[in-house]
């Protein structure tokens, strides 16, 4: 196997990697913002929790407390949460990037190899003396 060949398949390899590691790093963030908006969603339930206007019977109102403060605990538990997948997809994103960086060495190593390989071709091809034309100027043997 040729230098360029072993470098060719090198450069695959870590495209592959590169790939792997750029759709981790996207679902990571999409799991981030689904988090963020579960988190939206319970704020805005919590904002529409209000007694109806007029009398209300005071189980309905402590019905309604009680359902606000869980909530608040849920958003609460979901800000730790959101917190931690951050963390997980910044971790991700990072991993990303080491395996976009690995990804263009390889390529710049892969496109070395191949034009040290097209010189060397060259040189040997420049030091054999001509090739002897073996039939005449009419095609007819010498």
């Amino acid at each position: 196997m040729t230098k360029s060949a072993q470098r060719a398949r090198i450069a695959r390899v870590r495209t592959l990697q590169h790939g792997i590691a750029a759709t981790a790093a996207a679902q990571a963030a999409a799991r981030v913002r689904e988090l963020e908006d579960s988190a939206e969603r319970l704020g805005l339930i919590h904002s529409s929790l209000r007694p109806a206007d007029g009398l209300n019977p005071g189980a309905r109102i402590a019905s309604l407390g009680e359902l606000a403060m869980r909530l608040d605990d849920a958003r609460e538990g979901l800000k730790r949460s959101i917190g931690f997948a951050r963390q997980a997809a910044d971790a991700r994103e990072g991993s990303r990037l080491v395996a976009r960086r690995d990804q263009e060495g390889a390529e710049r190593l892969h496109g070395r190899a191949l034009a040290a390989e097209t010189r060397a071709a060259e040189r040997r091809i420049a030091g054999l003396p001509p090739r002897r034309n073996r039939f005449g100027i009419n095609g007819d043997p010498m």
